[in-house]
């Protein structure tokens, strides 16, 4: 094996929790003889200090170029034919959202994202009706354009 490349060594301690250390195939094997004998790890990763009892780890494993475990975890970050119709559906989704920008009587003014374009609208700030004005129509904001609601003024539904 090649000395020089880290692998990563997944351990649960006997109190459940997990960690995770990259060694070197050196470091992997005074690691496993420590565990054998019972005696403390101690090692240098990098600039840091790593010790591991092994009376307080229930199991171990280490994920090389030849485990089951590091295949699964390649598989899970290559994009699958799922995930492209998800972005597919996404961006479908995405395409049919409106702005809306309120202007409330309790003083609010904000735009907000809707998944369809609305007659009425619930201020986050009071919770009071808000509705459309469709005299005003659409008007210009700073994340585009955005349909008008409001409360301050009578408007015609």
């Amino acid at each position: 094996m090649n000395q020089n490349k880290l692998h990563t060594m997944t351990y649960t301690l006997n109190s459940g929790i997990k960690g995770t250390i990259n060694l070197s195939s050196k470091q992997i094997q005074d690691w496993i003889e420590s565990y054998r004998v019972g005696s403390k790890y101690v090692t240098t990763v990098g600039k840091e200090h790593f010790g591991l009892n092994p009376e307080l780890v229930a199991d171990f494993k280490v994920h090389n170029e030849f485990s089951e475990q590091r295949e699964f975890i390649a598989a899970i970050q290559q994009p699958t034919a799922a995930s492209k119709v998800n972005e597919q559906l996404a961006d479908a989704y995405n395409q049919h959202r409106v702005l809306i920008q309120v202007e409330c009587k309790c003083g609010a003014s904000y735009i907000e994202e809707s998944a369809y374009k609305r007659n009425k609208w619930g201020c986050k700030e009071c919770r009071d009706i808000v509705f459309l004005d469709s005299k005003k129509g659409i008007v210009d904001t700073v994340k585009g354009k955005a349909w008008y609601m409001t409360n301050r003024y009578f408007v015609e539904r």
